[in-house]
């Protein structure tokens, strides 16, 4: 009775059990005997169930997964035809898509700037009458007007057919894309905040995606689309396309909104920054042209240089800049550039500072007076790599100082380059240069004193570079 009785208590205690699939470390309490058992028969077609209920999940997960990966690769083989005419189906699919596969950045999730931030100026202080008319006379007489997308696609229009006469010209594309797009660009025209059309963000992925991006008429965009356009576009393009869409698209819209309010719209300054999501891209296509084009005014540098000042750019990146800025025609906001990228104290290449020397150098000669950010340039760059400099370029540089003066900054240059040592030398050697030049630098003659001003020079050493 007692065993019948502990029997229908076990039992009962199974059926109240809360969680009938425990893990392995309950099962291991139970008895030797109870392991032993038999397993029954519904137990036997669970597991069954189960195993073969697997088996399926797997296999409709890896025809799915070919059914996408087939999707992809047929958008893939459509978006680079020559032609790039969509199908019906395709277009609705690029406006009813709600997964976008090229946005790194949420871009959709935009609430728009505050008004109270519309514009950014504040420079004011920063830029001086007598030296923005003096930077007038190194600004070239004979440059066009800034080039923009619409310039560049009549342009490979004409050399495709010398009759075409289109105006506006439009690109041979199907119908159905060029008047999807064309709405894309009224919207865009108009846009604040909120979602981006689906069939904007899939430009980046298309071939002929400057044609595209043309028929949206960029040029009427609203300051926030060209944010959101930014974002897109340097997350997703390549640099050597990131750099075409900045110079073409972006860049000629920041002038203009300069020229135009004299500041610039908060959201075109944000669109400055998330350029520098590509460096070499925003070199290539932001600041190399803005100093190429010869007419680069104050105010530009001094906004645009805003960008440079604050974000953090890599060495090599910085390095390539001003090796690029010292060799091109000088234009006088050249040196407000060439300065900030000094003043973030890299330690550059003997190539980076040979060619400043030689820029430098190239006024010995010019009969011109230089502005005062040419003399701070010079200052700036003394004072980082004076130690970096050879002997020969010291008296070459102090040559150009006998020419090129400002009463308050060129004794500072001259002082700077006489309390160095050179390219290569030691620091005992500038011990001794400066014992001769200032009596009693080296407290008397003892082994202690000398050591105790090496100390000191390494100190002044690794200030001057960092």
């Amino acid at each position: 009775m007692e065993r019948s009785g502990n029997k229908k208590k076990s039992k009962r205690q199974r059926n109240n059990n809360p969680q009938p699939f425990l893990s392995d470390d309950h099962d291991s309490v139970v008895s030797s005997k109870k392991r032993s058992r038999v397993p029954k028969n519904h137990q036997e077609d669970q597991k069954l169930i189960s195993s073969v209920i697997t088996s399926k999940i797997l296999k409709q997960a890896l025809i799915q997964q070919k059914e996408i990966q087939d999707e992809d690769d047929d958008l893939h083989r459509r978006d680079s035809g020559l032609n790039l005419c969509f199908p019906d189906e395709l277009g609705s699919k690029l406006r009813a898509d709600e997964e976008d596969r090229h946005d790194v950045d949420d871009v959709d999730d935009f609430d728009g700037f505050d008004e109270t931030q519309s514009q950014f100026g504040n420079h004011e202080e920063e830029i001086d009458e007598e030296d923005e008319k003096l930077l007038e006379a190194f600004l070239s007489k004979d440059a066009g007007p800034q080039r923009t997308l619409a310039d560049l696609i009549f342009e490979r229009l004409k050399e495709k057919d010398a009759t075409f006469s289109s105006a506006p010209p439009l690109p041979k594309l199907d119908s159905s894309i060029i008047d999807l797009y064309k709405g894309v660009g009224e919207y865009l025209a108009k846009y604040t905040a909120g979602k981006m059309p689906k069939a904007f963000k899939h430009i980046p992925s298309t071939q002929l995606w400057e044609e595209v991006l043309y028929l949206t008429e960029p040029e009427k965009w609203s300051p926030n689309a060209m944010y959101q356009a930014t974002r897109i576009f340097s997350s997703n393009l390549t640099v050597k396309k990131a750099e075409r869409f900045y110079k073409f698209v972006l860049l000629p819209r920041v002038r203009e909104d300069i020229r135009k309010n004299k500041r610039l719209h908060f959201a075109l300054y944000q669109s400055l920054k998330k350029s520098m999501y590509k460096p070499a891209a925003f070199n290539k296509g932001i600041l190399f042209p803005l100093c190429e084009s010869g007419t680069c005014s104050l105010r530009e540098a001094v906004i645009i240089g805003s960008i440079i000042q604050k974000v953090s750019i890599p060495m090599l990146h910085s390095s390539v800049a001003l090796l690029k800025l010292a060799e091109m025609d000088y234009c006088g906001t050249t040196s407000y550039f060439i300065k900030l990228l000094l003043d973030k104290k890299y330690g550059l290449p003997y190539r980076v500072v040979d060619a400043l020397v030689a820029h430098f150098m190239k006024f010995l000669d010019d009969s011109r007076t230089m502005p005062v950010i040419w003399h701070q340039s010079l200052l700036a760059f003394v004072q980082r790599y004076k130690n970096e400099l050879r002997k020969e370029d010291k008296v070459n540089l102090g040559q150009l100082l006998q020419k090129q003066k400002h009463y308050l900054v060129t004794p500072e240059i001259n002082r700077e380059l006489s309390d160095s040592r050179n390219r290569g030398e030691k620091l005992e050697d500038l011990a001794m240069l400066l014992a001769d030049s200032h009596p009693g630098f080296l407290i008397g003659k003892t082994a202690q004193g000398i050591a105790g001003q090496k100390e000191i020079l390494k100190k002044e050493t690794r200030l001057a570079k960092h």
